[in-house]
């Protein structure tokens, strides 16, 4: 079989997945040694959920037995993206050296879940809530259509010491009193998908929550010959509900939710899913039966083959603050620089036109001077500041083009191009805001 040349990489807290294009252009997990069916590889022992040794150890063993891929998607969370994404960045250029590298992508989670939906025209609300209920944490985004793009409007995390899903099994193993390692894990996993037992487990959660006390002994599960009760579930559910809870409630901020998509390992826990139905309505079904677990490296593998567009691109326009001199007198102006939509990660630089050609600012010759950045959201008008540049002086007379670009890892930079042949500069700004008060919603 000829190796994908296209690949997305979604390195979790438990496994690592691979995905890639199959022969009908469906995605699938990419087959490795020592990949657990249906999960992946599992992230080593004693890193702790640590993403970027997952990420390291999965990718070499990708190159490892099926060679370097042209293109690599590489999905992260949604909270602290751009840290998440310089780290994943940074770990495949180490790992490259001076070989060739692929073309490299990085999608926030809600965004890779969105590209799935969207190819399979699933998403038909302007509006989503997708919860990534992972191992380690679990993660809401509010999502809006937008031309073009897809805004992430408001987010929140909740992972716990010992992580979210991950505590929860843990929790299950130990009330059986068995091991919380890999084998415990696997077996646990084996007993819940046993026929029969995702409906034990919600009847005795339903009789538990009719008559407090009564059924909490009921064994609902035997993991390696171990029982597991209804009790144990029970008390296990109530912390993953209150978690998600506290997530809805902190990305909400006091809004309706829009329909909720719930993915990751998580989301193949019924009695969850009840609790979240019970509070946000059903949950919308994921295409074609995918695994809520694979659905964002699914759709982020959609993306590395070019069968989607990510739209990712930023939802707000950026601008600067200038100063102009008009009958004599300085008066001070906000520069547009990069309309909503235009910027892309890893893509080219926006520069400030008027009427179809790059305007010319200059810096001054007379001494540094701080530079204002806001973004503003063209629909509802609302503005914030994405921070303060210091830019230093330029040669007397000289003339600059203006721009932003966003870098592969989600940090925004403002780049000054001479007139002429000079070299471009590069200031940055970090990662630009993502959620502005008053905003759509």
């Amino acid at each position: 079989m000829t190796a994908p040349t296209a690949i997305a990489i979604d390195a979790g807290a438990r496994f690592t997945r691979i995905a890639h294009l199959g022969e009908d252009g469906t995605p699938v997990p990419a087959e490795l040694p020592g990949s657990v069916p249906g999960e992946g590889l599992p992230t080593p022992v004693g890193t702790g959920g640590h993403r970027g040794a997952a990420l390291r150890d999965a990718y070499a063993a990708y190159r490892e037995h099926r060679g370097t891929p042209e293109r690599v998607v590489l999905v992260v969370p949604q909270q602290d993206r751009a840290d998440h994404a310089r780290r994943a960045v940074d770990v495949l250029t180490a790992l490259h050296g001076t070989d060739p590298m692929p073309r490299l992508r990085v999608l926030g989670a809600p965004h890779a879940v969105m590209a799935l939906l969207r190819h399979t025209a699933t998403a038909t609300a302007p509006r989503y809530t997708v919860c990534d209920l992972g191992a380690g944490a679990v993660e809401v985004s509010l999502c809006a259509f937008t031309a073009g793009s897809v805004a992430v409007t408001g987010s929140a995390r909740y992972g716990p010491a010992g992580g979210y899903g991950a505590a929860s099994d843990a929790a299950l193993l130990d009330g059986a009193g068995l091991p919380d390692d890999d084998a415990g894990r696997r077996a646990l996993d084996q007993a819940r998908a046993r026929q029969g037992a995702a409906q034990r487990l919600d009847v005795a959660l339903r009789r538990t929550a009719r008559h407090p006390g009564r059924y909490e002994d009921t064994v609902v599960l035997q993991v390696a010959g171990r029982d597991i009760t209804a009790g144990m579930v029970r008390r296990a559910l109530d912390r993953l509900a209150a978690g998600l809870d506290r997530a809805l409630a902190e990305a909400r901020g006091g809004r309706p939710a829009p329909p909720v998509v719930a993915v990751g390992g998580g989301a193949r826990f019924g009695p969850l899913l009840r609790h979240l139905a019970d509070r946000q309505g059903e949950p919308v079904a994921l295409p074609g039966g995918v695994d809520p677990a694979h659905a964002a490296v699914f759709g982020a593998a959609l993306v590395a083959a070019g069968r989607v567009d990510p739209a990712d691109r930023y939802p707000y326009a950026v601008s600067v603050g200038t100063h102009r001199t008009a009958a004599g007198r300085p008066r001070a102006e906000e520069l547009l620089i990069s309309p909503a939509g235009a910027l892309e990660p890893g893509g080219a630089t926006v520069f400030a036109e008027s009427g179809g050609r790059r305007v010319l600012v200059r810096t001054g010759p007379a001494g540094a001077r701080p530079v204002r950045i806001q973004v503003r959201d063209a629909e509802s008008g609302a503005v914030t500041s994405a921070g303060t540049l210091t830019i230093p002086p330029g040669a007397e007379g000289a003339r600059f083009h203006v721009g932003v670009r966003i870098a592969a890892d989600g940090t925004a930079r403002l780049v000054l191009h001479p007139l002429g042949s000079g070299t471009p500069s590069e200031h940055p700004l970090g990662a630009l805001p993502t959620d502005i008060e008053g905003a759509r919603s």
